[in-house]
């Protein structure tokens, strides 16, 4: 073991602790061990200089991820592929003849009126393998005992449930930026100059419009006045939502969205700008509070420096669901701050995980095979609307 004397360094923090000393650069190269291969880290006791230093205790991370998006699972079944959904146009009302009675004429009551009803089939299978070998007995040899052995494999079965669970994440926001980038493109794609948008929402030109100001994307994410206003449109358009309206969905269908079924995403610089600039101190916090909302950190990538400009930005190719030539649309968006959906309007289904095994006996390991079939849908014809802060 290689032994550090530190006590030169203890005096010198205490006197910082005790005020008796300024700050000084404290060199913690002594202090700190960060670990390195087993060829590093092997030592020699100090007596005989011959005994091998041992493992004195095994520590395995096994720390289980939950993940840190919106669950969008919406339902599962074992027979069968395609998913089928049934709608109905809202019928059309005629004139009410019992007021317009003119002597002589017929009035034909045997008339067929067809209901409008529309079908959307979705059938498209998304799925990924994650492979895994584990030794049958090459192994033992580096335990102690059969406990230290399983909580060794334990902890390889766990991050593979952690990897499976990040990706599962990433898929789900893909699922939510697809239709934020459709939102977006159907609304203010072909605009020859910019516009406040009703399913794809500029927030920060309809401050800037109504208020006479100026501000920019960064600025306005830490403006109290800018945060007040735009959790007054998103509370405002909530209760839009639940009245029956054609102007919330990309395909233009009649629809309406109670609260109940409303789902509602929020970035985290906007959620926590909320909290920390209007609820932390209003007496009547209710009154600013946003709706009940789940938080991402994040639509497609952190970026390398966590920026509000790579947090709220997505940069896809969109599917716009008519599988013909063009039907992908090129998208770069940043200042997305939130996103308002009907529970239908996109979701996974059919979630299909299992693990297969294969043997090697020449070699004696076995591999695991963890598959993932999993059906994600968005549907343009329910509600969704996307707010961001276009310059």
């Amino acid at each position: 073991m290689e032994i550090k004397q530190i006590a030169t360094l203890l005096n010198s923090i205490v006197e910082e602790a005790l005020g008796e000393s300024a700050l000084v650069q404290e060199d913690l190269s002594n202090l700190v061990d960060v670990g390195g291969t087993i060829e590093d880290k092997i030592g020699y006791d100090k007596y005989a200089n011959a005994l091998v230093n041992r493992i004195g205790r095994e520590v395995f991370t096994i720390r289980k991820y939950s993940g840190a998006v919106p669950s969008i699972l919406m339902d599962n079944w074992t027979y069968g592929s395609i998913v089928m959904k049934t709608t109905m146009e809202l019928p059309q009302g005629i004139e009410n003849e019992s007021w317009k009675l003119v002597n002589g004429q017929s009035y034909d009551p045997h008339v067929f009126y067809q209901p409008t009803i529309t079908q959307k089939f979705f059938n498209q299978l998304e799925t990924f393998d994650l492979p895994m070998s584990f030794p049958e007995v090459q192994i033992q040899q580096s335990f102690t005992s059969a406990e230290a052995m399983d909580r060794f494999i334990s902890m390889i079965y766990q991050y593979i449930e952690n990897a499976l669970t990040i990706r599962l994440d990433e898929l789900t926001l893909r699922v939510i930026n697809n239709m934020i980038g459709e939102s977006w493109y159907q609304e203010h794609a072909t605009e020859t100059t910019p516009s406040v948008g009703i399913k794809a929402v500029n927030l920060l030109l309809d401050y800037n419009t109504t208020f006479g100001t100026t501000l920019s994307k960064e600025e306005a994410i830490k403006n109290p006045a800018f945060i007040k206003y735009a959790t007054y449109k998103i509370g405002l358009y909530s209760d839009r939502m639940a009245r029956m309206s054609t102007l919330f969905n990309v395909n233009g269908k009649e629809r309406f969205t109670p609260k109940d079924l409303q789902r509602i995403v929020l970035l985290s610089e906007f959620s926590n700008g909320a909290k920390a600039y209007l609820e932390s101190d209003t007496y009547h916090d209710e009154f600013v509070r946003l709706p009940k909302h789940d938080v991402v950190t994040y639509w497609q990538g952190s970026g390398t420096d966590y920026g509000f400009d790579s947090t709220s930005r997505i940069h896809i190719q969109t599917n716009d669901g008519t599988n013909t030539t063009g039907s992908r649309h090129e998208v770069d968006l940043s200042g997305i701050i939130g996103v308002i959906y009907d529970w239908e309007a996109l979701g996974v289904t059919q979630v299909n995980r299992r693990v297969k095994t294969s043997y090697t006996p020449n070699a004696e390991f076995y591999t695991n095979y963890y598959k993932t079939d999993l059906k994600y849908f968005n549907d343009f014809n329910e509600n969704f609307v996307v707010f961001y802060l276009g310059e």
